[in-house]
């Protein structure tokens, strides 16, 4: 771990409000360790000794910490892509008698798996593994029908003209 200013743990006691400047320095070193020491944000707030609620509200209140926050969450999440290419690239090791350990695979089989469930729920657009069959906000499906009216029968031509005009007029 990084040499750093830490703020002094025990400090602060439950239902005391803490001024701005600390928030901002408490804050700050969350982050910090979200990206240097590779914590989740959780495991960085109890290091801090700040409730992980607490540190979400004050992101929810402060529009600049919250880019920040989000920067560090996206940064960690492809760092555990990364770390899923690294874990599978990793050679396994052999028992005594030369043969591939099957213990060694199954314990890098569930590191990766474990990775992959949580970037799927944590990132799903990104890493989810269903496909989206519907449209949505970004790629909406649009659905296009032209009809060549000139080959409609005129009866049908004047039933449509009749439905028309009386939507037209609110009827």
């Amino acid at each position: 771990m990084t040499e750093a200013k830490k703020p002094a743990k025990g400090k602060h006691k439950p239902g005391e409000r803490r001024s701005p400047e600390e928030r901002e320095e408490l804050a700050k070193e969350i982050v910090r360790l979200m990206n240097d020491d590779e914590l989740d944000c959780y495991a960085a707030c109890k290091q801090v000794g700040v409730k992980h609620s607490t540190f979400l509200l004050w992101a929810d209140k402060d529009p600049k910490l919250a880019d920040i926050y989000a920067r560090a969450r996206d940064d960690l999440i492809s760092r555990m892509a990364y770390d899923i290419v690294r874990i599978s690239d990793t050679p396994v090791g052999s028992t005594d008698s030369g043969m591939t350990d099957s213990g060694a695979v199954q314990k890098q089989k569930l590191q990766v798996d474990t990775r992959k469930w949580l970037l799927a729920r944590l990132a799903p657009r990104k890493y989810g593994d269903r496909l989206a069959l519907a449209g949505d906000e970004t790629a909406p499906i649009k659905v296009e029908q032209t009809i060549d009216v000139s080959k409609l029968p005129t009866d049908v031509l004047a039933q449509i003209m009749a439905a028309k005009d009386n939507a037209d007029n609110g009827g």
